[in-house]
């Protein structure tokens, strides 16, 4: 039976986004009509913060030696002007998203565009703040990428089924990027936790009793009518103290989770990490 030779796989001229702000605009559009191609593997440059006419000349020159085609959303008109221009010469086809809908909008309305590229991020910043949030704290959730934890804006530590990962992704609707880490009595937290800024680090602890409930549950659907000293209420008591021993030890702050809904929980911990970082 013959085989594909990866070598003789179509390669698609790439396309390029072009755009003053994040880009975000026309690569949403370019991903909404590659989704109706099955199996695309269009590849898209993103090219953002355009500043200046060499930015768009040398945009120009990839897209030409690729065979490229431009998308564009610029809002300052001298510069979607320049790249129409320098594209039409270099042969490099160009759709414009933007321009004849600023053209509309100008007679409709009456007034000029302010030309202004990431207006519309600016005015939506706090939706953008916590879309961002909820994406870090989903990559860094229980333990993943711990090389990266110094860039989180709170990190929680607990054992396991203490709540970690519904307080993070609700402090994160917030707007807080979040790492959690669970800690596990025959493991050694990693050692990145102890390079991270201990003001932003807070421990989570909880009545043994509550905690054994949670594991049963878990226990159930994970492998039912099994037993472990992942259940057994003494083994927990002895992890927990372990928890307390080391949140005692290294300065972590430990909040009692015990029968508080997330709600409470979540303004303790804002509340701890901002008084320990001196904020309002």
């Amino acid at each position: 039976m013959e085989t594909e030779d990866p070598k003789s796989k179509t390669v698609h001229p790439p396309l390029f986004i072009v755009s003053g702000g994040y880009g975000e605009s026309g690569n949403q559009v370019a991903q909404t009509a590659l989704a109706q191609f099955s199996g695309s593997d269009l590849q898209i440059i993103v090219v953002p913060h355009v500043k200046d006419e060499s930015q768009l000349k040398e945009t120009v020159e990839r897209a030409a030696a690729a065979h490229g085609t431009i998308l564009h959303t610029l809002v300052n008109t001298s510069h979607r002007v320049a790249l129409i221009r320098m594209a039409r010469e270099r042969h490099v086809f160009t759709i414009d998203l933007i321009g004849a809908l600023l053209s509309r909008l100008t007679n409709v309305l009456g007034q000029e565009p302010v030309g202004q590229p990431g207006l519309y991020r600016q005015l939506r910043e706090d939706y953008f703040n916590r879309v961002e949030a909820i994406e870090f704290t989903v990559a860094h959730d229980d333990g993943k990428r711990v090389d990266q934890l110094s860039t989180a804006e709170i990190v929680l530590v607990g054992p396991s089924r203490v709540g970690k990962t519904p307080l993070s992704m609700y402090l994160s609707i917030s707007g807080w990027k979040v790492s959690n880490i669970a800690l596990h009595p025959e493991v050694a937290p990693p050692t990145e936790l102890f390079t991270v800024d201990r003001r932003r680090i807070v421990g989570l602890t909880i009545d043994p009793t509550q905690l054994q409930a949670h594991r049963k549950r878990r226990q159930r659907k994970l492998a039912p009518g099994g037993t472990s000293s992942y259940t057994d209420l003494n083994s927990i008591v002895n992890e927990l103290e372990l928890a307390r021993l080391l949140f005692r030890r290294v300065g972590f702050p430990a909040v009692d989770v015990t029968e508080r809904t997330i709600e409470d929980t979540a303004d303790e911990v804002v509340g701890l990490v901002k008084t320990r970082l001196n904020q309002n």
